[in-house]
C-alpha cells in the first residue's frame, strides 16, 4: 500500500479550492495560465472573450474551511479573558475589550472586495483581467488575463507587458501601442476580475494559517479574515512582514480613536501578518462614553485611557476618578485621583477606572432647587422650581396667592419621602394583620357545621379585606398644625417632589358607618358631632359608639377613646362642635359582623396614613 503524506503546499491548495478561490489555482499552476493567456489572445476575427468559469464549493467544504455559505467566517463562541470576567463583576455589565466588536465579519469577504473601486495606483500583476474595448476604425471587446510574463496578448497588435504598471497608466500605454497599428480610433481599458493573493496569518490570532483574498486586500482585510487577535493577541501590536523583513506596523487603536489608516497596508502575495501577544490592559467602566478594556503601549497615562473610550459621559462628575489597583494575592487598593491634576499618572496593568456619576447621588437639601405641584384654591395653579430655602408659603406666593375661598385647614400637603415611609410601615402592618389572621383561624375550634360554615364565611371576608386593603395605598399626606381659622401655612421647607393642594371651604360634613342614613349633611353654624350623627338617623343596634372616631379636613383623627366622658358611651366626642370636611365613622359592635370587627381596628390606621374616607368608604362597600 502507498502511504500519502500531507505536504503544508498541499494543505494550502486545500484550502485556496474550499475558499472557492480559482484565480489562485491559475497562479499556482502554470499550465492553466499558459492556456489562459493563449486563449485571450489568439490570433483571428476579434470578438468578445469569455471569462473562465469559477468553482463553487459545497456546503460541506465551506464547513471545512471555516467559510460559512453566505461567505462569511463562521463565528465561535467567544470566551471572555479572566480580567473581562473580573471587570464585569465590578461594573455589573459586561465589559469587553476595546476593538474586540471590530473583528466580526458582516458581509462576505468576496462581494466587499468585488464591489470596492480600483484605485489609480493600483499595480497591475498576473493574473488579472483587463477588460479592453475598442472603437471607430475597428471595433473590439476583449477579456484578456495577464500572463506569467506580465503581458497581454492583442490580436493584430501583438504583446504588450503591463505587469508593473499603475493602473492609472493603462489605458495611455495601450492606446500607445493599438496606435501603432490602428488610426482614428478610441480605447477603453478597464480591470475585471482581479487576481487573488495568498498571505499568511501567524502569531496570537484566533485561526492562524494562509488565506486567499483579492489582490486589493490591506491588512484589516487580513486580519477580519482570520477572525482577528485572540484574547492572547495585541490589537496595537500587528506586524507586516514581507520578504523575511517588517515593512509596516499596524495599531488598531490608529483606526477606532482617531480614524488614521495609515498603517492599513496593501496586501502583497506570500505576506505574513503577524499579531504579537497582548500588552498591559486596563478597564473603564462608570459615567464613561464607552465602558470597555482598552490595551495600553508605552507610557500612557490616565488621560490617554480615558480618551480612548470617547472621554467622561455627560453626566459624569469632570473632578474625579478613582483607580482599583491590584496588588499581590488579588488584594484591591482604591486610590482617588482629582482630575486634571492626577490625570497624567502612568497605570499598570490590571488597573480598574471607575468615574462617577454625578447627578445620581441627592444633593443636601439646603442646596437643592426644589419642584412642587401648588393645586387648589391659588391664582395660577401649576408646578413650580423653587429655591433651596423656600417654605410652603413661597409657594403659595409664587402661584400667586390664594383666593378668597381657600380653606387653609384643609390643606392637603403630600410628600414623595413621607409616601414612600408610608408604605413600608403600611406592607409591614399588612403583614402582621395577616398573621394575626391566620393565628386565629387556626387555634378557633369547630364543634359543628353551624361554626364550620362560619369559619369559612370568616376566612373569606378576611380574604376580601385583605385584598382590598392591598389595593388602597398610602398618600404621603403630611398633617399640618393649623386651626380652623388659620389664613397662612406654618414655615415649612418644601421638598422635590412635594404636592399642595388648597380646597375650597366646604359646607358639609360626611357621616359613615353603621348609622341609619349614611352620606353627606349640610353644616349649620354650632352644630356638635352628636348633631351631625342625629340628622343621620342615629347610631343603629349594633353601632359601637365607643369605638366612634371622626377625621378631620386637615388629615387629623378623634375618636372617642381619646376622653372618658359624654353622650357617646361616656364620651366627650359627642359635644366636640363639627368643622367643615368633618368625616364621620361609626364602627359596627364587635360580635355582630365579622368584617367589621376585623375592619374596625384598622381604620385609623389607615387615616394616618392620609388614605383618606373615599378609599375607606370603598374598602367597606
Amino acid at each position: 500500500m502507498t502511504h500519502l503524506r500531507w505536504h503544508p503546499l498541499t494543505a494550502l491548495l486545500t484550502v485556496a479550492l474550499l475558499a472557492g478561490s480559482a484565480p489562485v489555482l491559475a497562479a499556482l499552476d502554470s499550465t492553466d495560465s499558459d492556456n489562459q493567456s493563449q486563449n485571450s489572445s489568439s490570433a483571428g476575427p476579434i470578438k468578445l472573450g469569455s471569462t473562465p468559469s469559477r468553482v463553487q464549493p459545497s456546503a460541506e467544504d465551506l464547513g471545512r474551511s471555516g467559510l460559512g455559505e453566505d461567505g462569511l467566517v463562521n463565528a465561535k463562541p467567544t470566551i471572555p479573558s479572566e480580567f473581562e470576567i473580573y471587570v464585569s463583576g465590578l461594573a455589573g455589565i459586561p465589559i469587553q475589550r476595546m476593538g474586540s466588536d471590530l473583528m466580526l465579519p458582516t458581509r462576505s469577504f468576496a462581494s466587499v472586495e468585488a464591489n470596492r473601486q480600483v484605485p489609480p495606483d493600483y499595480v497591475v500583476g498576473l493574473g488579472d483581467e483587463i477588460q479592453l474595448t475598442i472603437w471607430g476604425s475597428v471595433d473590439a471587446d476583449l477579456r484578456m488575463t495577464v500572463d506569467r510574463a506580465g503581458r497581454v496578448v492583442i490580436p493584430r497588435v501583438g504583446p504588450v507587458v503591463v505587469a508593473g504598471l499603475r493602473y492609472a497608466d493603462l489605458n495611455e500605454l495601450l492606446t500607445r501601442r493599438v496606435g501603432q497599428v490602428f488610426k482614428n480610433f478610441q480605447l477603453s481599458a478597464t480591470l475585471g476580475r482581479l487576481r487573488s493573493i495568498r498571505y499568511y496569518v501567524t502569531g496570537f490570532v484566533a485561526r492562524a494559517g494562509a488565506y486567499s483574498v483579492s489582490s486589493l486586500a490591506t491588512v484589516m482585510t487580513g486580519l477580519v479574515q482570520a477572525g482577528g487577535p485572540s484574547a492572547a493577541g495585541s490589537f496595537r501590536n500587528i506586524e507586516l512582514r514581507r520578504n523575511g523583513k517588517a515593512v509596516g506596523a499596524f495599531d488598531l487603536y490608529d483606526l477606532l480613536v482617531g480614524g488614521d489608516k495609515k498603517g492599513d497596508l496593501p496586501l502583497q502575495a506570500d505576506d505574513v501578518l503577524y499579531v504579537g501577544p497582548i500588552g498591559a490592559q486596563v478597564a473603564l467602566i462608570g459615567s464613561v462614553n464607552r465602558p470597555a478594556i482598552v490595551e495600553l503601549k508605552g507610557n500612557e497615562t490616565v488621560n490617554d485611557a480615558i480618551r480612548y473610550v470617547g472621554g467622561l459621559s455627560t453626566v459624569a462628575d469632570l473632578r474625579r476618578v478613582a483607580i482599583e489597583r491590584l496588588s499581590e494575592r488579588n488584594d484591591r487598593r482604591v486610590v482617588e485621583l482629582i482630575l486634571p491634576v492626577d490625570g497624567a499618572q502612568r497605570l499598570s496593568s490590571g488597573d480598574v477606572i471607575r468615574a462617577f456619576n454625578s447627578v445620581s447621588a441627592a444633593l443636601p437639601q439646603a442646596k437643592q432647587f426644589k419642584r412642587i405641584r401648588v393645586e387648589g384654591e391659588v391664582a395660577r395653579p401649576g408646578d413650580y422650581v423653587m429655591s433651596p430655602n423656600s417654605t410652603l408659603s413661597d409657594a403659595v406666593q409664587a402661584a400667586g396667592g390664594v383666593t378668597r375661598d381657600a380653606y387653609f385647614f384643609g390643606t392637603d400637603f403630600s410628600r414623595e419621602s413621607v409616601r414612600r415611609v408610608q408604605e413600608a410601615q403600611y406592607e409591614r402592618a399588612l403583614r402582621d394583620l395577616e398573621t394575626d389572621f391566620t393565628r386565629n383561624t387556626s387555634t378557633h375550634k369547630v364543634s359543628n357545621a353551624e361554626d364550620a360554615a362560619a369559619a369559612v364565611q370568616n376566612q373569606a371576608g378576611t380574604t376580601r379585606l385583605i385584598d382590598r386593603l392591598r389595593a388602597t395605598r398610602p398618600t404621603g399626606r403630611v398633617v399640618l398644625d393649623l386651626t380652623d381659622a388659620a389664613r397662612e401655612l406654618p414655615a415649612l421647607p418644601v421638598e422635590d417632589g412635594d404636592r399642595l393642594y388648597i380646597p375650597a371651604r366646604p359646607n358639609t360634613v360626611g357621616v359613615f358607618g353603621s348609622v341609619f342614613n349614611a352620606g353627606s349633611y349640610f353644616l349649620k353654624p354650632g352644630n356638635s358631632i352628636e348633631d351631625i350623627v342625629k340628622v343621620a338617623g342615629g347610631p343603629t343596634r349594633g353601632a359601637d359608639t365607643g369605638s366612634m372616631f371622626v377625621l378631620r379636613a386637615n388629615g387629623s383623627v378623634i375618636s372617642t377613646r381619646q376622653s372618658t366622658s359624654g353622650w357617646f358611651g361616656g364620651n366627650a366626642l359627642a359635644s366636640l362642635s363639627a368643622l367643615p370636611g368633618d368625616t364621620v365613622f361609626v364602627p359596627e359592635e364587635l360580635n355582630k359582623t365579622t368584617f367589621i370587627q376585623e375592619a374596625k381596628d384598622w381604620t385609623q390606621i389607615l387615616y394616618q396614613f392620609g388614605i383618606g374616607a373615599a378609599a375607606l368608604k370603598t374598602i367597606k362597600n
